[in-house]
């Protein structure tokens, strides 16, 4: 479904306020939705139900939160005009149903997953199929809880809705505009091709890493000769994998259609590479990196190749005017050549919002200090 069918004989695209929004699940993500909505100023009454009664009363104190829901079917979901389900998706179907005989017509219901063709069966099911709207911010960090959600979490990332069959086109366009006030890119993909694309540029990459890893440990000597060399471009490409394992266990649970396809092509790439070097056969090997080089380089942002070192910090900054300027006045004032610089769309399993590339790692560590001095809170990789 695309914005361009829309219909406008039975509501307005515009969002009318005041605004009734209910997060079922406040953590980092569903947090940060709802703090980037107070940023903005929105005028939105925020409900919200989880099963820590102690943070809610954080997220209530702290002036995010309104009013906070005794239980998921809790009567007052009758009055939203969007409820948010930021739980695993493992729950997502129990807590649809109990909510689906409390919501009002005209009420828009998405989530924040990033595996979406179970959730879009579960809505199916449920014949939620004309109100039910996936939603994926491409954001995150490897911390979790209403404790690390900020105001700015989703800004100037994807954010990705997918549609389900039913759903007017008017409806579509006014969940694109409230998550456009966060200052979110937004993508509308159908939720098949969704789980494909991040099967691909997401799903593989973290088993990759992981499968790697553990071919390392299980080939080492009884020195740890591999582990104690073990640097460079070998960390760099296998840094995801200190993700969390339950989540990803999840993910290869959820996406896994989607996951072994890929994942059977890579095994082909990877025989069909084998095959060449065993046979000693020159133009494939040529073929695989030239190839490789080129698209890689294509990529916005992209390092000068995989297996370089990466002298580079992330910092977390507010989208505001002369942000970017400001870094980079900072930097050049104390003669710190900067490589490149550049938002981060796609930062699901990231922290910080703008990579700072430098030469060398003292170019890196020096940016650090003085950075961290003034009072910028830094990641480093």
């Amino acid at each position: 479904m695309t914005t361009s069918n829309m219909t406008t004989n039975n509501a307005s695209t515009s969002l009318t306020t005041p605004l009734h929004v209910a997060f079922i699940g406040l953590g980092l993500i569903g947090g940060s939705i709802a703090k980037g909505f107070r940023r903005q100023k929105l005028d939105m009454h925020i409900y919200a139900y989880a099963r820590h009664r102690e943070m809610l009363e954080i997220a209530r104190a702290d002036g995010t939160v309104n009013e906070i829901l005794d239980s998921v079917d809790d009567e007052r979901l009758r009055l939203c005009d969007y409820i948010f389900l930021c739980t695993p998706v493992a729950d997502a179907a129990r807590y649809m149903e109990q909510i689906k005989p409390l919501m009002k017509p005209g009420c828009i219901l998405t989530d924040v997953g990033s595996t979406k063709t179970e959730i879009h069966r579960a809505a199916h099911a449920l014949e939620l199929d004309h109100c039910f709207i996936g939603g994926h911010p491409m954001a995150g960090s490897e911390k979790s809880g209403y404790a690390y959600a900020t105001d700015h979490l989703v800004e100037n990332a994807y954010y990705v809705l997918t549609p389900s069959v039913d759903v007017p086109a008017y409806q579509v366009e006014k969940l694109q505009q409230l998550v456009s006030a966060l200052g979110s890119i937004v993508l509308v993909l159908d939720h098949d091709k969704h789980d494909y694309v991040v099967a691909a540029i997401s799903h593989l990459p973290h088993i990759i890493a992981s499968s790697l890893v553990n071919l390392v440990r299980d080939s080492d000597d009884e020195n740890h000769t591999m582990k104690t060399v073990a640097a460079g471009g070998f960390k760099d490409i296998t840094r995801i994998a200190s993700a969390s394992p339950v989540m990803w266990q999840q993910v290869c649970l959820t996406n896994g259609t989607h996951i072994s396809s890929v994942l059977q092509d890579y095994i082909a790439s990877l025989n069909k590479t084998l095959a060449s070097i065993q046979a000693q056969d020159e133009e494939p090997l040529y073929q695989l990196f030239d190839e490789a080089r080129d698209y890689r380089d294509s990529i916005p942002t992209a390092s000068m190749g995989p297996l370089k070192k990466d002298y580079s910090i992330y910092c977390d900054i507010v989208d505001e005017s002369g942000a970017i300027a400001t870094i980079a006045t900072i930097l050049a004032t104390h003669q710190i050549n900067i490589k490149n610089i550049g938002i981060i769309h796609n930062r699901e399993f990231e922290e910080g919002v703008l990579k700072v590339a430098f030469y060398d790692q003292a170019s890196a560590d020096a940016a650090a200090e003085w950075l961290t001095r003034f009072q910028y809170k830094l990641y480093k990789r």
